[in-house]
């Protein structure tokens, strides 16, 4: 009844949350990283301070980004109430 009540009510709030959280992630990779793409934005400085903790994450953030997508793919899923 639990797993029930919560696919009725948590899942796709809680799908929702991973997608931004990934969408910020990727954000944030390019921000700091954009240069790897040639897309330069912030000094590399920063990015070789970060890079130790970065590094698992890289080649997973690269396919994400370079992956094409259609304008409306990303948007039909969300919980437009909320």
């Amino acid at each position: 009844m639990r797993e029930f009540l919560y696919g009725m009510s948590g899942y796709e709030i809680e799908q929702q949350a991973l997608e931004m959280r990934a969408t910020m992630e990727t954000l944030f990779m390019l921000g700091v990283f954009g240069d790897m793409l040639g897309v330069p934005i912030l000094p590399p400085y920063y990015g070789l301070r970060l890079l130790p903790w970065v590094v698992p994450q890289i080649a997973t953030w690269k396919r994400r980004v370079l992956r094409g997508r259609e304008l409306g793919s990303d948007h039909e899923h969300h919980l437009h109430g909320l």
